[in-house]
């Protein structure tokens, strides 16, 4: 995308030079004529830099308007670059809106081979701390030090990460799929802060969740008297998404008379709000999530399979606590030790028997279940650790689900499975012990997303 400057000036011949010119360096331009318009841009709108006047119509000489307008975009937003430029200029003046929050000063009449190498350069540093920052984050939630953890330990789980960074890259459409407690929508805020729009807005929505008479009104917006309760004009999730990522969770439960419309957005970014007849275009990337059976349910005449294409260019699953039983004590001791700080608690871990059942359990609520039973099991604890009849668990829910619990695509995957490991590690015995061909078997690997040697 292209860098987007904010331009400042109270003249409106210079606006219309600096803009002319930045445009044809393959900038993205808005501009201000006003303190206060200035202030309004940059909280609405993504910028890259912002380029002020020291000067408005307050004077024309001291640059003390101008300069407490860099205080407040600092105090505001103190990772902005801004760049201030006066026609007035002295060492008094640009050390002053140095000192405020402003990162360089160039005197008017501007040269404009200066102006842009300064504004390069400013673009260049600021995504230079961007990634960094991105980096820190990231490795934060890797580690499990974060408010929210993606462990991945496992190599079912390197796998996701490793899709997930590539395709983040990526403004390819990206279906996570996987059970109810997964992780789903932690993978998509990463997928964001993974890709080159990590600085727009990432809007979440659970799509299933918005009952039908209201579903257009919240992705698209409506305008004031489009119906009874529209006092006021109101965009919708698409609208707020523009030049970032828009989550659409539970995209499974999407009404059906509503998908066309959901379609007719995905693919051309254009929708109409809610009362109007001006078609709006918005630049998003679409993120989905769901654990519903998409194509079973293609079948049965529930959802189109021309939505299924839209949203499903890269797939991926995650794989349910089930399938990566080694990180189930990495992910119990990372909540525990998280909420132990939170509620000023003194538990020193779990003992051996508590170890041992959160190891056993089946865990049918996956990731999420598991940060519940922890932290409920911090509070009603009395001794100095977590005991396995702390942690309150299901006697019948111990152990691996029997076939006839599991999804059939889960089942296939625990047979195969089972049968690799009973044949010792060989695919070709396990392949011929479920009457299958070798080649059938490595298709088979590919499609339930297992290594040949995966145990």
């Amino acid at each position: 995308m292209q860098p987007r400057i904010l331009v400042a000036d109270d003249q409106a011949d210079i606006l219309s030079a600096l803009k002319l010119l930045l445009k044809r360096e393959g900038f993205d331009v808005a501009t201000a004529s006003s303190p206060a318009g200035v202030l309004d841009i940059a909280a609405r709108e993504h910028v890259d830099v912002a380029l002020v006047d020291l000067n408005y119509s307050r004077d024309t000489t001291s640059g003390e308007e101008g300069i407490a307008l860099v205080g407040e975009l600092h105090r505001a937003q103190p990772e902005l670059p801004v760049i201030v430029m006066t026609a007035w200029a002295s060492v008094e003046v640009a050390v002053k809106a140095m000192q405020v929050g402003a990162n360089d000063f160039l005197e008017k009449p501007w040269n404009n081979q200066r102006l842009l190498s300064v504004l390069r350069n400013q673009v260049k540093l600021a995504e230079a701390r961007r990634r960094g920052r991105r980096l820190e984050d990231e490795n934060a939630i890797l580690r499990g030090t974060g408010d929210t953890q993606l462990v991945a330990s496992s190599r079912p789980m390197q796998e996701v990460v490793k899709l997930a960074r590539q395709v983040a890259r990526s403004d390819a459409s990206v279906l996570i799929t996987g059970e109810p407690g997964t992780g789903k929508s932690l993978l998509a805020k990463l997928i964001h802060d993974w890709s080159d729009r990590a600085e727009r807005s990432f809007i979440s929505v659970n799509a299933g969740g918005l009952p039908e008479t209201v579903f257009e009104s919240e992705m698209f917006g409506h305008v004031k008297g489009a119906f009874t309760d529209a006092k006021s004009d109101r965009a919708g999730r698409f609208e707020l998404a523009d030049g970032g990522t828009l989550f659409l969770d539970e995209i499974g439960n999407v009404p059906p008379a509503q998908q066309a419309r959901l379609l007719r957005a995905l693919e051309t970014g254009e929708y109409e709000r809610v009362g109007s007849s001006r078609t709006q275009k918005a630049d998003v990337r679409v993120v989905s999530a769901t654990n519903a059976d998409l194509p079973a349910m293609i079948r049965d005449g529930r959802f189109r399979e021309d939505l299924l294409f839209r949203i499903n260019t890269v797939e991926i699953r995650l794989p349910p606590l089930r399938e990566r039983r080694e990180e189930i004590l990495e992910l119990a001791n990372a909540q525990l030790a998280r909420k132990a700080a939170q509620y000023g608690r003194t538990v020193m871990g779990f003992d051996a028997a508590a170890l041992a059942a959160l190891q056993q359990y089946a865990w049918p609520g996956n990731v999420r279940e598991l940060n519940s039973v922890v932290e409920r099991s911090l509070l009603l604890a009395t001794g100095g650790e977590i005991g396995a009849a702390d942690l309150r668990l299901s006697a019948a829910k111990a152990g691996p689900p029997a076939l006839e619990d599991m999804s059939l695509e889960d089942a296939e995957r625990a047979l195969i499975r089972s049968a690799i490991k009973r044949n010792g590690g060989s695919v070709q015995a396990a392949a011929e012990a479920l009457g299958l061909s070798r080649s059938a078997m490595y298709r088979r690997l590919e499609k339930l997303g297992l290594k040949p040697d995966q145990p």
